[in-house]
């Protein structure tokens, strides 16, 4: 945190981050982390973060990056199944921000809008009056991720930006979502459509998604990011979902609330239901 306050609240600092935030810089990142002596680093950080290694089904490394996108055992993380659940797609920090009628949100003291956030005002449109969940993932989290329920995916639209940082400092700072390299794919389901994106962050080059070409179901490994803390923005239309009370809460009173994959976050809200 004392590092991004540096470069986020010092003129030198604003200065450096022109050229930090700029995609080769993540990208020279992540082809440092993907050399053999890069796996000399697992160690510490294993340590430094206390990560549970038993979960792992494989110790050894061939960088530091393999290590950052490895897989867990099966029952690691169990998905919620229940077909009026709600579930995370992801280890992560989650806060739930209403969406107003003119599709604005704030997170964290900035305002966002849908079509700023998707640079398409009439697919933003679809969704204003509904929920936007936003889990926040940290470098020391398991940064796979799951389609969060059944349906069939639209078309996958990435739109090219910087790669700021996503810790609580620099995101009450400046629209960093809005600004950031991020994709995106409708997903239609039994509760309406989901927008469902991936937002890469400081030292995240690569949003690495599996390609599909027909239906999905929950649980479905949908891909995962390099190293860095990074983000996963889940839109739900007006009515179709809700959250839990306790995140309710929280999310309410500025909070974030630590979830896992697959863990139940909200319902789906039966008079929502219909075939997609």
């Amino acid at each position: 945190m004392k590092a991004a306050e540096l470069l986020y609240g010092t003129a030198p600092g604003r200065f450096l981050l022109r050229g930090l935030c700029r995609p080769w810089f993540s990208r020279l990142g992540g082809r440092v982390l993907s050399t053999r002596l890069s796996a000399l680093a697992v160690g510490p950080f294993v340590r430094a973060h206390h990560i549970d290694m038993s979960q792992c089904p494989r110790q050894k490394f061939r960088s530091f990056n393999d290590f950052f996108t490895r897989t867990l055992s099966p029952d690691a993380r169990p998905v919620d199944m229940d077909s009026a659940a709600f579930v995370s797609p992801c280890d992560g920090r989650l806060t739930v921000r209403p969406v107003t009628p003119e599709g604005r949100f704030p997170v964290k003291g900035t305002e966002y809008t849908l079509a700023g956030l998707l640079r398409d005002e009439a697919l933003a449109a679809r969704f204003a009056g509904g929920l936007v969940w936003l889990f926040r993932l940290s470098p020391e989290d398991y940064h796979r991720y799951i389609w969060t329920a059944d349906g069939t995916p639209g078309a996958a639209v990435r739109i090219p930006g910087v790669l700021h940082t996503v810790q609580p400092l620099e995101r009450g700072a400046r629209p960093v979502y809005h600004e950031n390299t991020r994709e995106y794919r409708p997903l239609e389901t039994a509760f309406g459509t989901v927008l469902v994106m991936e937002v890469g962050a400081l030292l995240v080059g690569r949003i690495e998604n599996r390609p599909v070409s027909g239906p999905v179901v929950r649980g479905q490994e949908k891909g995962n990011f390099a190293f860095g803390g990074s983000t996963i923005i889940l839109v739900t239309e007006r009515d179709a979902a809700a959250p839990d009370p306790a995140l309710e809460a929280a999310s309410a009173a500025g909070a974030e609330t630590p979830v896992r994959l697959g863990q139940r976050v909200g319902r789906v809200r039966p008079d929502a239901s219909r075939q997609y």
